[in-house]
C-alpha cells in the first residue's frame, strides 16, 4: 500500500479469507476515496458480506490487509468502532426496548454524546422514541439501525444490504439520505445486489465475483467504457472485428444490437458512416446491464468479439 493513506478512506490489498479451507474472499483489492458513495455489487455468495466483516473487525484476514482511515481493521478494531458506523443486513436489536431505550443501551459502549446524537437522528428519521422496536415496520426497524450507525458521528459508514426487505418508497428515501451524508464529508461503502436503484445515488461501483473484484471505477468511467450500439444492415455485414469486445448481442432480422466494452471511437465512426448500415444508434448502458453482461458475458455465434484474454481489465485502484 504505497499511496498516501489520506487519499483513501478504505484500502484493501490482496485480502483472503477462508472458511473451512474454502476461500470466501480471494485476493480482493479495493480503494475507496474519501467522500465517495461506493457500491460493492455482487450476487449472493460473491464475498461482499465477508469483506464487510473484515472491515468491521469481526473476521481476521487469512492473508492480505484491510485499512480504514489508515488503521488496520483487525488490530485497531476497538479504536475504529468510534469512527466507523455499520448497518448489517439483519440488525439484531432488542425488540422489547423502545426506540429511545435502544439508544440509551447502545450509548454505554460509545463515547460521550452518542445518546444525544442518536435521539437527534431518530427524530430526523421520523422515529417515535416511545415506540417499541417489535411494533415498528421493516422500514422503521432499518431506520433504527441507521440511527445507531450514525450516532458515533462516523467518518465512514458501512452498509451491508441495508435496503433488503424494505418497500420501494422506503428504499428510495433511505438511499437518498446517503447522498446528504456524503455531502457532509462522510465516506459510504454500500454492499448490495440490488443494482438498478443504486445507480442514482452512488459515485463509484465495484463488481465482486468469486471473492475478488474484476472491475472497479467511477460511474462516469463505467458509462464511458460500455456502449450499446444498434443498427440495421442493408448490405453485407460490416466487419466488426475492430469495434471492441462484444459482451452481448441480439439480432432481429437484419437489425442487430451489441453491448460493447471499450469501443474504438474510430471504428464506431466508420461503422456509422458505412454504406451498408442504416438506423445507427449509439447510447450509454445502465449499470445493471453493464453488471449482467460483464460478469457473465455470452458470445453469440456469428458476432465479432475479442476473447477475454485480449481484454485489459480496469485497474481497481480507482
Amino acid at each position: 500500500m504505497s499511496e498516501p493513506s489520506e487519499s483513501y478512506a478504505i484500502r484493501i490489498e490482496k485480502l483472503t479469507v477462508k472458511y473451512r479451507g474454502k476461500a470466501a474472499v480471494a485476493g480482493l483489492n479495493l480503494r475507496v476515496p474519501r467522500g465517495a458513495v461506493y457500491a460493492l455489487l455482487g450476487d449472493n455468495g460473491a464475498g461482499k458480506s465477508t469483506t464487510m466483516k473484515v472491515l468491521t473487525g469481526q473476521v481476521p484476514p487469512d492473508a492480505g490487509r484491510a485499512e480504514i482511515l489508515g488503521f488496520d481493521t483487525w488490530a485497531k478494531a476497538a479504536d475504529l468502532r468510534h469512527r466507523v458506523g455499520y448497518v448489517p443486513d439483519r440488525p439484531k436489536l432488542y425488540d422489547w426496548m423502545t426506540v429511545a431505550e435502544m439508544g440509551w443501551f447502545a450509548a454505554a459502549f460509545h463515547l460521550a454524546g452518542f445518546k444525544e446524537r442518536y435521539l437527534d437522528w431518530a427524530a430526523k428519521l421520523g422515529l417515535d422514541p416511545n415506540k417499541r422496536l417489535k411494533d415498528l415496520s421493516k422500514g422503521g426497524y432499518a431506520r433504527v439501525g441507521l440511527a445507531l450507525a450514525l450516532s458515533p458521528d462516523p467518518e465512514v459508514l458501512l452498509l451491508d444490504e441495508p435496503t433488503s426487505g424494505l418497500d420501494l418508497r422506503t428504499r428510495r428515501e433511505f438511499l437518498g439520505s446517503l447522498v446528504e451524508l456524503a455531502a457532509e464529508g462522510r465516506t459510504i461503502l454500500i454492499s448490495s445486489h440490488s443494482i438498478s436503484e443504486l445507480e442514482r445515488f452512488v459515485s463509484h461501483a465495484a463488481f465482486v465475483k468469486d471473492g475478488h473484484i474484476p472491475l472497479a471505477a467511477t460511474l462516469d468511467e463505467l458509462r464511458g467504457r460500455f456502449r450499446r450500439v444498434g443498427f440495421r444492415a442493408v448490405g453485407p455485414t460490416p466487419d466488426l472485428s475492430t469495434l471492441g469486445r462484444v459482451l452481448e448481442s441480439t439480432r432481429t432480422g437484419r437489425s442487430v444490437q451489441y453491448l460493447i466494452q471499450d469501443p474504438d471511437p474510430m471504428a464506431l465512426e466508420a461503422l456509422r458512416k458505412s454504406s451498408s448500415v442504416t438506423d445507427f444508434d449509439d447510447g450509454p448502458v445502465p449499470l445493471e446491464d453493464i453488471y449482467g453482461a460483464y460478469m457473465a458475458p455470452i458470445a453469440i455465434e456469428g458476432t465479432a468479439f475479442r476473447p477475454a484474454s485480449a481484454r485489459t481489465p480496469m485497474e481497481v485502484t480507482t
